[in-house]
């Protein structure tokens, strides 16, 4: 964590903090509650190690002698204040919305790679009407998909806000609006799996993904060992 990253986002967490405060009605003055246990540095801190190693808020509850709630809260802070910020991908150039990755990408002439991500979640409390819309459909569990644009090296460039896990990758896309960026920005190459198979038709030559199975069953030998070869490439 860099002395940077703390004089940027510093500032910013604590007008937000203080704004917080003179929104609601208090029957105290601003200042005159428990002070934070947890200072802005160690509150960054705990967001990045949650972010980058999935540690659970009670673990890092109990490395920063705090209560979990507060873990919580701070997270819920901080993140915000990260995927405002973007990722700098090299100087001078910093990327904070899929608009600015489709135009970075496709003014280099650059290859990107799309493809989603679920993250197993506990179940949806009793009564919530949208609770089933947390099942995966693919791993059969509550989880939270999201979208994840990389480049060709694979360093990550935009991550999309979480869907219920039910949502299809191909729906995530569209509603997220990557299809008509695609269509109106300058030429390029995504390459993707099979979940946005039909966004290869709908903007062609802009979304690579694999082959379609033509044949069911009783495929003849030739066109399965055709199969798995442009499988094979697409995937490597």
């Amino acid at each position: 964590m860099s002395a940077e990253l703390v004089a940027e986002l510093g500032p910013l967490w604590h007008e937000r903090h203080q704004t917080r405060l003179a929104s609601r009605q208090r029957k105290r003055a601003v200042g005159a509650d428990a002070k934070h246990r947890l200072v802005f540095v160690d509150r960054l801190l705990a967001t990045l190690v949650h972010l980058r190693h999935g540690a659970t808020h009670d673990v890092l509850a109990c490395w920063f002698g705090v209560d979990r709630s507060t873990i919580t809260r701070a997270v819920g802070e901080v993140w915000p204040l990260l995927a405002e910020r973007g990722r700098t991908v090299s100087p001078g150039v910093r990327l904070r919305t899929l608009a600015e990755v489709v135009d970075h990408l496709g003014s280099g002439g650059r290859t990107g790679i799309v493809g989603g991500t679920e993250i197993r979640v506990r179940r949806p409390a009793a009564g919530r009407k949208d609770r089933d819309k947390f099942i995966s459909g693919k791993s059969r569990q509550n989880a939270v998909k999201t979208m994840v644009l990389t480049d060709g090296d694979g360093r990550v460039l935009w991550c999309s806000p979480t869907k219920p896990g039910s949502c299809a990758d191909i729906t995530h896309a569209r509603q997220l609006g990557l299809v008509k960026l695609l269509a109106d920005g300058p030429a390029m190459r995504i390459l993707a799996d099979a979940g946005y198979q039909g966004l290869g038709a709908q903007i062609s030559g802009r979304v690579v993904t694999p082959p379609h199975r033509k044949f069911k069953g009783n495929a003849p030998t030739w066109y399965e060992e055709m199969y798995e070869r442009q499988c094979k490439a697409h995937s490597s």
